[in-house]
């Protein structure tokens, strides 16, 4: 199997990986993280002049026509710059929601505005109680004429505060948990009925608590068929699932390096503590997770936009396991290399850290996607 990335592919990853060496110091992020939004409007707008927010779309879109590889690039290297802004909720998420699902007018209207950096999605489908459990939407859509109505709740929803406009999962049909009749709506975040309650997360994103209260959802709001929603979220979702595996990789890859860096200029009985075995190591086996949960990111990213739906669930199932657990494991053993300070805001450790443990839980954490793989088997 041929890894070797194209020249396009290596020209894209080198001019973002230089965009973040300029943009995006520790200082810099300090100051994003701490505004208003949490983010950095200009940040943003390099990102649609670089082409990075059209990367998936096709281009009579707005877009480059990329594949998961191409965005397992960008997501590896905005996890190594440990990047705020809200990419894989606008562009990975609802981006790739309307690409896949979208009407034609649909996609006339929206994508053109991802990619040139106008507009800001938020994918908002969990739930209070649903526990990475995709078929479980309680929130409802009534059909009234063309339109529906919506009322529930979403949980957890990453810029729902910040986004223009949020991709909303309701039920117009079934019960709780069943697949079938899961219909997909794309609401304005201002909108009569909807509202939001914005906060940080721990890891120094912001995300958002919304409640829909008699929500009006015209026929034009509504993505893909009626109560066949589930088959959308799935596929979004691996593809989700993918890059936060290249993003967890990014994120490895320079903690670890931090933590290398630090073994070697922090002293201890007169001699840098990196020359004692026990934490060479130690450092060697944070480096293998790194490196296996690169091979098992790439594998989703090849599998990830397949024709074969129960593949495509059984690699990215497995990489998010493998991924999810090694995660973990290099944030534990980075803080224990460190020691105190390690813990401490004013050291990019304790932020790499802080990242990985929660990029575990998201879309479902190392046990859940265990059984998922599991389950994958008796099919």
């Amino acid at each position: 199997m041929d890894f070797a990335f194209t020249e396009e592919q290596s020209m894209l990853a080198d001019s973002l990986a230089k965009f973040l060496a300029h943009e995006y110091g520790f200082e810099q992020r300090g100051a994003i993280r701490a505004s208003g939004e949490g983010f950095s409007r200009e940040v943003w707008r390099g990102f649609a002049e670089m082409g990075l927010l059209g990367l998936p779309f096709a281009e009579e879109h707005g877009g480059f026509g990329g594949t998961p590889v191409d965005t397992l690039l960008v997501m590896q290297a905005l996890g190594k710059a440990l990047v705020l802004e809200p990419y894989w909720s606008t562009v990975v998420m609802a981006g790739n929601a309307i690409h896949l699902g979208g009407s034609a007018a649909q996609k006339n209207a929206l994508l053109p505005a991802i990619a040139g950096g106008e507009r800001i999605f938020a994918w908002a489908h969990g739930e209070p109680g649903s526990r990475y459990d995709l078929a479980h939407v309680e929130t409802v859509a009534r059909a009234e004429g063309d339109a529906h109505v919506l009322d529930g709740k979403k949980s957890v929803v990453l810029f729902g505060a910040q986004a223009d406009s949020l991709i909303v999962s309701a039920r117009s049909e079934g019960g709780v948990r069943d697949a079938a009749g899961i219909s997909l709506f794309i609401i304005h975040r201002g909108q009569p009925g909807v509202s939001v309650r914005d906060y940080r997360t721990i890891d120094g994103l912001r995300a958002a608590e919304i409640t829909l209260k008699s929500v009006r959802a015209g026929a034009q709001a509504l993505l893909g068929d009626r109560g066949a929603g589930h088959a959308l979220i799935e596929q979004v979702s691996d593809l989700g699932l993918a890059a936060l595996c290249a993003e967890g990789v990014g994120l490895m890859e320079a903690l670890n390096a931090a933590t290398l860096d630090y073994l070697k200029t922090r002293q201890q009985f007169g001699q840098p503590i990196g020359r004692f075995q026990a934490l060479q190591h130690r450092a060697v086996d944070m480096m293998i997770h790194a490196e296996q949960s690169k091979s098992m990111a790439y594998l989703a990213a090849m599998r990830a936009g397949g024709a074969d739906a129960h593949e495509r669930r059984r690699v990215v199932a497995a990489a998010k396991a493998y991924v999810g657990r090694a995660a973990r494991r290099v944030a534990e053993e980075a803080i224990q290399l460190h020691g105190g300070m390690g813990v401490t805001n004013e050291l990019a450790a304790s932020h790499y850290a802080k990242r990985l443990v929660m990029l575990d839980f998201m879309q479902g954490d190392a046990d859940h996607h265990l059984a998922r793989f599991a389950a994958t088997a008796l099919v």
